[in-house]
């Protein structure tokens, strides 16, 4: 991949769970170096395109790439792939018997050969990248939300992959810890030549890290722009989900959401 590949690339793009349309019509693509947003209520399908960038979800239709390649649904060349997608996952998924080093260990021991020398000293690395060095000998049920995120993410960073995918990553957290996450998310995307997606519906915390949104809703894709153009807006279906009105274009109502999709 050259570095004027993009990273990502979808196009028309349609994705489908039991047989009902979650997403559809789904065309774009992230810059190498880029952050990207991926914006919308909950329930409208920002999960599910992750799901298609891991290849843990086939399209019904249209074309996902990674990297200028498309995602392999083989098995051995779909793991290999993966090797180069960090995930950040919304309940962080620390082991809670193993300390903050070695659940960062984890990911190098079962897909690297390194010796434990190495490995610790990568692990120090991570923790210090998160600021949280003196943390390495704390289990999981010692941390606060803020800080187990961090861990999580450097788990996450583990194998240096070019390609970071965070899905929620302020749930739960406190607006002090969640400050802390968006300004660690873009501060590493940009010393480490990261490419990275944020599924979110904390607008107005994860906006001024991105440099460009997206806005799920209504089973398709209702916006594609940069952060002031998207704030700038006057689509009532956008002016609703930043204003966080009940009554609108998107139906609060599950039910209507999935019948709309």
């Amino acid at each position: 991949m050259t570095s004027t590949t993009p990273t990502i690339r979808l196009a028309d793009l349609r994705l489908e769970r039991g047989g009902r349309v979650i997403l559809r019509d789904v065309t774009l693509t992230a810059p190498h170096g880029s952050v990207t947003a991926v914006l919308g209520p909950s329930g409208s399908g920002k999960s599910t395109l992750l799901a298609a960038l891991t290849g843990e979800l086939v399209p019904a239709a249209g074309t996902v790439e990674l990297f200028g390649q498309p995602v392999p649904r083989a098995t051995r060349p779909l793991r290999e792939l993966r090797k180069n997608i960090g995930v950040l996952l919304q309940g962080n998924g620390l082991l809670t018997d193993l300390t903050v080093a070695e659940n960062i260990a984890l990911p190098l021991r079962a897909h690297t050969r390194l010796p434990d020398a190495l490995i610790d000293q990568l692990v120090d690395l991570k923790l210090n990248a998160v600021g949280l060095r003196t943390a390495e000998d704390l289990y999981p049920r010692e941390l606060s939300g803020g800080m187990a995120r961090r861990v999580a993410l450097a788990r996450a960073l583990a194998l240096d992959p070019p390609l970071m995918l965070y899905d929620e990553p302020l749930t739960g957290l406190d607006p002090i810890a969640s400050g802390v996450i968006m300004s660690l998310i873009r501060r590493l995307n940009d010393s480490l030549g990261l490419t990275s997606i944020i599924v979110s519906h904390h607008v107005h915390e994860t906006l001024p890290v991105c440099d460009q949104a997206l806005v799920i809703a209504n089973g398709g894709l209702v916006f594609s722009g940069t952060p002031a153009q998207l704030e700038a807006s006057e689509d009532p279906l956008l002016r609703q989900f930043l204003r966080g009105t009940p009554d609108g274009p998107i139906p609060f109502d599950s039910a209507a959401s999935a019948r709309a999709a």
